[in-house]
């Protein structure tokens, strides 16, 4: 079977290139019984995975190779599946395929139809140098995607399309911008009281934004491979929360010292330096649950959460940044 060729061949139907050579195994069938269907079988050299079928020959299950070989003879093969498959619809294209294949690291996938029976197997050997292209391509459209911009559509010649696709995300950063002179301009006498406050909210925003970002990227790069549950969500957060507690921690301190030896005000200096900590925790956070809340609605994590991110970070940052530093100094 020939590999897929350029770009545009990846858009090609994935139904032609099926392995039709597949072997099916029954549900309602004994380890004994199935073992002995596959004696008679021509299995062949590529078998990877087997999958099970129920009656009406409907994906149910998937069943490792060593699971069958080490169960008891009188087990039901239904009993010893994993249920939970995935698979590719029948109108999948190569490149959703190869995109599979990058994503979940398997070495085949089931094809089903629309009633969910299953009609073939494609397997990692249809793709060549287009899976490692696509990964290197992936982390490409990462970057792009971040800043509300996708690969593919920023090589278009039209300013007024550029434009039209641009604007919507970068109108996230101008409101985001709005509301926080309207959180300045609500505290505008107590900052002109304290006028250090007003001289460090570059470097508390340009903090924040940084660690949002990163917890953001690092978050998009764990949802390529994993699933989300709840699981990754509490495992993910947590480690982020110890991370941006020892970055708020080591990068306050500094900005604090800085003050500190800058206007010799200890109060503002620790003001500065908490509110850093604080601020630095909320944007990891978000950071982390808005590429997983969008995934959730089912939009696209990355081109979605970017924009959103930075300004909610800008936002929830001035938040804390005057409410703490009032709190503390008045």
């Amino acid at each position: 079977m020939a590999a897929a060729g350029p770009q545009g061949a990846l858009d090609a139907p994935l139904l032609p290139h099926l392995r039709r050579d597949f072997v099916a195994l029954r549900a309602d069938q004994t380890v004994a019984e199935t073992l002995e269907h596959l004696r008679k079988q021509n299995l062949g050299e590529r078998v990877v995975y087997f999958y099970v079928v129920d009656a009406d020959s409907r994906l149910v299950g998937v069943l490792p190779t060593r699971r069958l070989l080490m169960s008891a003879a009188d087990v039901r093969i239904e009993s010893i599946m994993q249920p939970r498959v995935i698979s590719l619809p029948q109108s999948a294209t190569l490149l959703l395929a190869c995109e599979f294949f990058v994503m979940h690291r398997l070495l085949a996938f089931p094809v089903v139809d629309d009633e969910g029976r299953l009609i073939g197997i494609v397997d990692v050997n249809l793709f060549t140098d287009e899976v490692f292209d696509l990964s290197e391509r992936q982390a490409s459209d990462d970057v792009f995607q971040l800043i509300g911009v996708r690969l593919a559509q920023s090589r278009s010649p039209s300013a007024w399309a550029g434009f039209r696709r641009r604007f919507p995300w970068l109108l996230c950063n101008v409101i985001g911008g709005l509301v926080c002179a309207l959180l300045a301009a609500r505290h505008e006498a107590f900052l002109n009281s304290v006028i250090i406050l007003a001289l460090f909210i570059p470097v508390v925003l340009a903090l924040a934004e940084s660690v949002s970002m990163q917890s953001m990227t690092l978050t998009l790069q764990a949802m390529h491979h994993r699933r989300i549950d709840w699981a990754f969500l509490g495992r993910t957060v947590t480690v982020e929360a110890l991370t941006a507690t020892l970055l708020g921690t080591a990068a306050g301190s500094l900005v604090g010292l800085a003050a500190l030896v800058w206007r010799s005000a200890g109060l503002a200096a620790a003001a500065i330096g908490s509110t850093i900590l604080l601020s630095i925790i909320t944007a990891c956070l978000l950071g982390v649950a808005l590429p997983v809340a969008v995934r959730a609605v089912r939009a696209d994590p990355k081109i979605a959460s970017g924009p959103i991110v930075l300004a909610l970070a800008d936002v929830a940052t001035l938040l804390v940044y005057f409410s703490l530093a009032a709190r503390l100094l008045r």
